[in-house]
């Protein structure tokens, strides 16, 4: 059949992960073009907004990058099955949530996307199509989408289209939210998985446009869908475990920073993911270990799935034991009482609040009665409303949304740093601590604010891992 040359790529979703790669696809292979398609017209009118501040994904960079791409061979749309038909290529990009209900709820992801996206390929698709699984996805899910679309293969488009023919690839994406950027610019590696050789090989040549042909990475599809989970719950281990340590640098009189940059310099660990803190949140560790963990009990392998089941059991953990402490510094109760949160997105540079460390905490507190005052830079208030449950208010267990750290310090009893943005870096702290009701409180979960200015200021400061 020879190579197939990739003139146009269809992406399913524009969210987090398609956005921002088909982007940089399109910014880095000028000759290709590239559409990004959507149900949610809500989304694609702000990917196609004027304002470039005001994507739907904050991503440092990736305005530029839309910029000169969009409206040359970048473009964003509603259009969906018009799109599928014209692609040579066409990536699946859709949430896989874990379910809510029903068999595996809890642990399993939910593939109602992937196979609706799966059916609407499998009707639209004019020709041979090469189909990538860019969503993060249990372990032989690509035999479900072959079987979806091969009940169409070989069906007539009309005299003058070729029968329907399809290959299915595995490409699972490694970027990190706030640097997805740079991750995809120049990338660790790139991970293709699958059965046809000439498949995986048009896809390599759009890599290969900007990666070096080293880092471009051939497997079969099933090692490429499990290297993902592998190494999302490889890092979300290293989490927990480090904030393991730091519950007991606490307790003994340790400093974890010291610990982690002792154990960093061991060519064997290296010192990445050794930044105790609230735990790990985003759309991919709590969801990809739980999966793993549905799959190992799946093939009866109990004690692998107990081992990694526990390393989200301790993330929750930390969580819970940061609003506890809170609790317990401000003399057992939080009734009533004000409590600036520092942060809210489930790390810097990134508007994502999926499984935020922040929002199991301030529910805690808000349980227990606090009046919460949250400051963040790109998060909503719509969306932290969506996440704790509840809409901002006033009176015990409620919370409202403020611009600034000065704002958040009023009246309060205490702050709680959650989100290691740099503006939490460069507080005057003579001028917060003088809106705070003393006695008052630091509580530094992420170990980014001045401690010692904090206590100058006549703080009291509590900072994750010191004892």
């Amino acid at each position: 059949m020879g190579l197939p040359t990739i003139h146009s790529i269809c992406c399913i979703g524009a969210g987090y992960v398609g956005g921002p790669t088909m982007a940089v696809i399109a910014d880095r292979c000028p000759d290709v073009q590239v559409t990004v398609v959507d149900l949610s017209a809500e989304r694609i009118a702000a990917w196609n907004g004027a304002d470039l501040s005001r994507l739907p994904v904050y991503e440092p960079g990736l305005d530029a990058v839309v910029g000169r791409c969009r409206g040359r061979n970048l473009h964003f749309s509603t259009a969906v099955e018009e799109a599928i038909a014209a692609a040579d290529l066409v990536f699946i990009s859709v949430n896989t949530p874990t379910k809510t209900k029903g068999l595996g709820a809890g642990q399993a992801s939910d593939l109602k996307w992937v196979e609706a996206s799966a059916r609407t390929v499998a009707k639209a698709a004019r020709g041979h199509t090469i189909v990538v699984e860019k969503s993060t996805l249990p372990v032989r899910t690509a035999e479900v989408i072959q079987q979806i679309l091969s009940a169409s293969e070989g069906s007539d488009v009309g005299e003058t289209q070729p029968a329907k023919s399809f290959s299915v690839l595995s490409n699972p994406e490694f970027l990190a939210e706030g640097t997805a950027i740079a991750d995809l610019e120049k990338p660790d590696r790139v991970l293709i998985g699958g059965q046809d050789p000439e498949a995986i090989e048009a896809l390599a040549a759009i890599y290969g446009q900007w990666v070096a042909p080293q880092k471009i990475l051939r497997t079969n599809l099933w090692s490429s869908e499990l290297s993902k989970l592998t190494a999302n719950a490889f890092l979300a281990q290293r989490i927990s475990s480090i904030n393991s340590i730091a519950a007991f640098c606490e307790a003994t009189g340790a400093n974890v920073r010291e610990v982690a940059r002792a154990i960093g310099a061991d060519s064997r660990i290296g010192e990445k993911f050794l930044q105790a803190g609230p735990g790990f949140g985003g759309s991919c560790f709590q969801k990809d270990i739980l999966n793993l963990v549905y799959l190992c009990r799946h093939y009866g392998l109990e004690e692998v799935a107990a081992y990694w089941e526990q390393v989200v059991r301790l993330n929750h953990w930390q969580q819970q034991r940061i609003a506890r402490l809170v609790i317990s510094k401000l003399f057992g109760t939080v009734s009533g009482k004000r409590i600036g949160v520092l942060g809210f997105a489930f790390k810097a540079d990134t508007n994502d609040t999926r499984e935020s460390p922040a929002i199991r905490i301030c529910r805690d507190l808000l349980e227990e009665g606090a009046v919460l005052q949250i400051v963040d830079p790109k998060v909503s208030e719509s969306q932290i409303a969506q996440d704790l449950g509840q809409p901002a208010g006033a009176g015990e267990g409620s919370w409202q949304q403020v611009p600034e750290v000065q704002q958040a310090a009023s009246g309060a009893d205490a702050l709680l740093l959650l989100t290691e943005w740099q503006q939490f870096a460069v507080i005057d702290w003579l001028q917060v601590a003088a809106v705070m009701r003393q006695p008052a409180w630091l509580f530094d979960a992420r170990a980014k604010a001045d401690g010692a200015l904090a206590r100058a200021a006549g703080l009291q400061v509590w900072t994750v891992g010191e004892g």
